[in-house]
């Protein structure tokens, strides 16, 4: 019954963190005006704004200009319900759950942004400190360790950056990534954090080669890294401290 529940949650919440995804780079409001087909600008109605649902019965176009949808909206809807699902059975009814939801909803909404966009807002990185150190007096790390992982975060990504910076004669990191780090440190702790570095990096290094190969992209192309950093800072709670464990014995 909870299970079911969450799952129709995550849904509800995925609908909303579509309108941040969309709106938030442009500097608009997230709550009015109410959500409208971004071609003809008509307002959607509450029955065609039911999540999944909805692009379903209206074959992913608009109702009004038969434009079409694209089918990323429904993928966030269903993400966001399956990661919402897998934090209640991680963490039952409980603070933690509160906290890593917040954590997750955030994370998703920075990634679809930079994958667009290629940027990270502050108010999703920053955020994310704040909220993680508020939420440490609940969380295994405590608030010592959220503040440790924050700052080791932010050292961390910014010495890889200025490394970078200097082998390569231009800017290697992002400092959305650096202040996202940041933000996942202060959820995750430093152990956290190594784990996100270790994992995003591989995921990150393995997913380019294969563009590169594919010819998607080429060796100098942009790739955004805050996706891989937020994969890598969800998973973390699931397997991470054993795979920590298990590298640097800590």
């Amino acid at each position: 019954m909870y299970t079911a529940f969450f799952f129709v949650f995550g849904l509800v919440v995925g609908s909303f963190l579509n309108v941040c995804i969309y709106r938030i780079p442009i500097e608009k409001s997230i709550v009015y005006p109410p959500s409208s087909c971004p071609k003809c600008n008509t307002q959607i109605k509450w029955y065609d704004n039911i999540p999944v649902l909805s692009y379903i019965i209206l074959g992913g176009k608009c109702r009004q200009c038969r434009s079409k949808i694209s089918p990323i909206y429904p993928l966030i809807e269903i993400l966001t319900g399956f990661i919402t699902v897998l934090i209640y059975l991680k963490f039952k009814l409980s603070i933690q759950t509160a906290a890593f939801l917040i954590f997750s909803y955030a994370l998703i909404v920075g990634s679809f942004i930079d994958l667009k966009h290629y940027i990270i807002p502050d108010r999703i990185s920053l955020g994310l400190i704040a909220v993680g150190v508020a939420f440490s007096y609940f969380l295994p790390i405590g608030l010592k360790g959220s503040l440790i992982g924050a700052a080791s975060g932010f050292v961390i990504l910014y010495g890889v950056a200025l490394l970078g910076e200097l082998l390569f004669k231009k800017e290697a990191m992002g400092g959305g990534d650096i202040k996202l780090l940041s933000g996942i440190g202060a959820f995750l702790g430093i152990k956290g954090v190594l784990f996100v570095l270790l994992f995003s990096s591989f995921l990150g290094s393995l997913i380019g080669i294969a563009l590169i190969t594919a010819g998607k992209k080429e060796l100098t192309s942009k790739i955004p890294f805050g996706p891989y950093l937020s994969l890598a800072a969800v998973c973390y709670p699931f397997f991470g401290e054993w795979i920590i464990k298990f590298i640097y014995g800590i």
